[in-house]
């Protein structure tokens, strides 16, 4: 609580000055108060949520034995660029192709072959399933980019592989290894 504290200076002779008072203030409850106001917006504010993807992982399966007419490869390469093929490279439905990340690059071509692969099977439960293989020389942007084209695309199977010698061998071709 506020204090006021009152000193009597009367010297015998002298003039006699008002009195000083010096005032003192206790900030005790000031203190309090503030350490609660802490506590309480702590507890209540949410802290940043983190926005992941699930990527499922088949287990014990290899991602390379998909059926051909329904599988499509993308092989990430440098200089944000990549290569996509369907089917197998030694018997390819669409032969390896350069794509970039835009919407008018992996985007339609995702759609494109989706589209094509249902027409395929005559079945929507059979839509395309995409092999995505990262090579050295790509970076985790690009790898993160993908994944989200396709939840953008509604790419509902794919998965994340190993890139085969000769995949690399058609980087190095198209100058992206």
């Amino acid at each position: 609580m506020a204090q006021l504290n009152t000193s009597e200076s009367t010297q015998s002779g002298k003039k006699i000055r008002s009195k000083k008072m010096i005032v003192g203030v206790d900030l005790t409850a000031m203190v309090d108060l503030a350490f609660l106001l802490i506590t309480f917006f702590m507890l209540t504010t949410s802290l940043l949520k983190q926005k992941a993807m699930d990527v499922n992982m088949p287990v014990g399966e290899d991602p390379r034995t998909v059926p051909d007419n329904r599988s499509l490869t993308i092989c990430l390469g440098s200089n944000n660029q990549m290569v996509w093929f369907r089917g197998t490279l030694a018997n390819p439905f669409e032969k390896p192709k350069k794509a970039s990340y835009s919407k008018n690059g992996i985007r339609e071509v995702l759609n494109l072959q989706s589209k094509k692969v249902i027409a395929l099977t005559n079945d929507p439960k059979k839509d395309i399933i995409v092999l995505i293989k990262p090579s050295d020389k790509s970076n985790y942007k690009n790898l993160v980019t993908i994944l989200d084209e396709m939840a953008i695309s509604h790419i509902k199977q794919y998965a994340i592989a190993d890139i085969l010698p000769e995949e690399l061998v058609v980087l190095k071709k198209e100058n992206l290894y």
